[in-house]
């Protein structure tokens, strides 16, 4: 029988527990972390006139899925390899660096993402964002939403990835029209129809569209902040479909008309889409039964595709 050994209450523990204890107690602070969340597309995207001009307004629809950017100071890092591919968030280091007058001290960069590019997933804008927010663990700083729209105007046309709320956000000038404070939480089904889209190069094909079906547009751009203002869940829904039918008129996904059909049989309260990406899914005022889970995963396997599920919401 082993004897348990008593502890005196004025004696300090055996160094070994105080090995264990330190090192699940202190965690390694070395490393500094940036995360941003990412969208499953847009609930709208359409037409905003500012200025006498049309721009490319979006509400953004959150999903709890990051990209993370590191930084562990003090390591010998070679920043073209470890920031390879990624000259976006390069360049927000260099505008970030020079508007706060800073140098970057030695260290080693790390980035991981569950954000595909090119889907509709505002994977690039996350990267930057979590470049910025790694960037402001470094030095102690905090950026706010206006020095993030303002770096991210000198970069590329973004996503409101940065706010912590839905917005009515036009990607081009990078400017926030209106917030929606009161949370929503959706929850959606999805697929990924193939390919990548390149939103810089459709930009122009997009206002064009919008100068046709300019009064469609404004209507579903009203009933969509009204639906926003009552916090009416089904009706911000049935917006967001509305816009990815008008969205069919410049990059069309394949399943819409078949997914539309079903709405009503799957229990959808909507239709989402990356109007300028790949996916597109069925959105959920509530969480799907496991039934209905295995009914939708049945009917998108029929169309060739592996569904996905996710909770929505910043």
């Amino acid at each position: 029988m082993l004897r348990q050994e008593r502890q005196h209450p004025n004696r300090p523990p055996p160094a070994r527990a105080r090995v264990a204890a330190g090192a699940q107690a202190e965690p390694s602070a070395a490393v500094h972390s940036g995360v941003c969340h990412g969208t499953l597309g847009e609930l709208l995207q359409g037409p905003y006139e500012r200025d006498g001009e049309l721009h490319i307004g979006i509400i953004s629809l959150p999903v709890r899925r990051y990209s993370w950017m590191h930084f562990a100071p003090g390591e010998d890092g070679d920043i073209d390899a470890e920031l390879a591919g990624k000259d976006k968030c390069r360049q927000a280091l260099g505008l970030y660096l020079a508007h706060h007058r800073k140098r970057l001290p030695p260290g080693r960069w790390s980035h991981d993402s569950e954000l595909p590019t090119g889907k509709g997933m505002a994977s690039s804008t996350a990267d930057i964002v979590a470049t910025i927010r790694c960037l402001d663990r470094v030095f102690g700083l905090r950026s706010s939403p206006a020095l993030m729209a303002a770096l991210l105007r000198e970069i590329e046309r973004s996503d409101s990835v940065f706010l912590d709320r839905h917005a009515l956000y036009l990607s081009g000038r990078q400017e926030v029209v209106r917030t929606f404070p009161r949370a929503l939480r959706l929850h959606a089904c999805y697929i990924d129809e193939g390919g990548t889209v390149e939103t810089e190069r459709v930009a122009a094909d997009l206002l064009g569209h919008y100068r046709d079906r300019l009064d469609d547009y404004r209507g579903n751009l009203q009933r969509m902040l009204q639906a926003f203002a009552a916090h009416d869940v089904r009706a911000i829904c049935d917006c967001a479909t509305r816009s990815a039918a008008l969205a069919q008129g410049v990059i069309a996904k394949r399943a819409f008309d078949t997914l539309l059909e079903r709405r009503r049989a799957l229990g959808a309260d909507g239709i989402v889409v990356a109007h300028t990406g790949s996916l597109i899914g069925y959105l959920y005022a509530r969480r799907p039964s496991t039934a209905r889970m295995g009914a939708l995963s049945s009917f998108f396997r029929g169309l060739g595709h592996q569904c996905r599920f996710v909770e929505t919401g910043p």
